[in-house]
């Protein structure tokens, strides 16, 4: 069950402690980024509630009880209808997973009374916590942990320089200012939000020069047709001259041949007459 309202009985629910969204815009983009990373993985899964930032109440008639994680994984739990809060009561649940984007001004929180909470309240299984300006030199850029059947936190080791999560079925990975999050199903990284536009970016250019290549090919394929029938047109012109040359050839030929039998035949019919004429005596 979920609710589309920040009331509840005659308690109101506040939507915003007005604190802001995050420390720096670095915070902020990546807590968008993973939001928007998870909500497109888990986009096929109606059962699978993902948000951030989001008023999130755990003890009910009591809106001072409330927590803002920067990233949340709710699963069992339907992504629809949206809510405003989240009222644990309601969803009949907590979240399984929380990231929280830790800063100079928020690590004593996160690995406080949050980390207290996540593991003994609301039974969180998975809780991250992430640097991206490795601003606290007592923590690491990334760190899990992971609920155990006794009810305590562990840490989640790292394997090939990455933390396991078992909630999400991937492994999350400091890269710099970025947190990212890999697929070993298919041995990729999920995109951002900027990364998918930057592919789409580079996919229309690729279409676009692909076509400008295919149109340049036509026109040189026209072009080569056109040549190749103007020199078609010229071998049979010149055929045809040659074969005209040929015939012209030849009729001289002949008529040179008749020429020379009709002297010759001339000529032995006057020799004739010569002969046939008596002598002068």
């Amino acid at each position: 069950m979920s609710t589309v309202a920040p009331v509840s009985g005659e308690v109101i629910y506040p939507e915003s402690d007005d604190e802001p969204m995050g420390e720096t815009p670095i915070h902020r983009q990546q807590m968008a980024d993973v939001i928007e990373m998870l909500g497109d993985r888990f986009a096929a899964d109606d059962d699978v509630y993902i948000s951030g930032n989001m008023m999130m109440y755990y003890v009910e008639g009591n809106p001072r009880k409330t927590v803002s994680p920067d990233v949340f994984v709710t699963r069992g739990v339907p992504k629809l209808p949206e809510r405003r809060v989240y009222l644990t009561w309601v969803e009949g649940k907590g979240p399984d997973f929380v990231v929280e984007m830790h800063s100079r001004g928020t690590w004593r929180a996160d690995v406080g009374w949050k980390l207290d909470l996540y593991r003994d309240v609301l039974r969180v299984r998975e809780y991250f916590l992430f640097d991206p300006l490795e601003e606290n030199p007592n923590t690491r850029a990334l760190s899990g942990f992971r609920l155990t059947e006794a009810g305590r936190y562990e840490p989640i080791p790292e394997v090939d320089g990455r933390l396991v999560s078992e909630v999400l079925g991937l492994h999350l990975e400091a890269d710099g200012e970025r947190l990212r999050l890999y697929d070993p199903a298919s041995g990729a990284y999920l995109m951002s939000p900027r990364e998918v536009r930057a592919a789409l970016v580079r996919e229309a250019e690729a279409r676009a020069e692909a076509e400008d290549q295919a149109r340049r090919e036509q026109a040189r394929a026209r072009q080569e047709q056109a040549r190749a029938r103007r020199e078609a047109d010229a071998r049979r012109e010149a055929d045809a001259r040659a074969a005209a040359e040929e015939t012209a050839r030849r009729e001289a030929e002949a008529r040179a041949a008749a020429a020379e039998a009709e002297t010759e035949r001339l000529r032995r019919e006057i020799e004739e007459l010569r002969r046939a004429r008596p002598a002068d005596g």
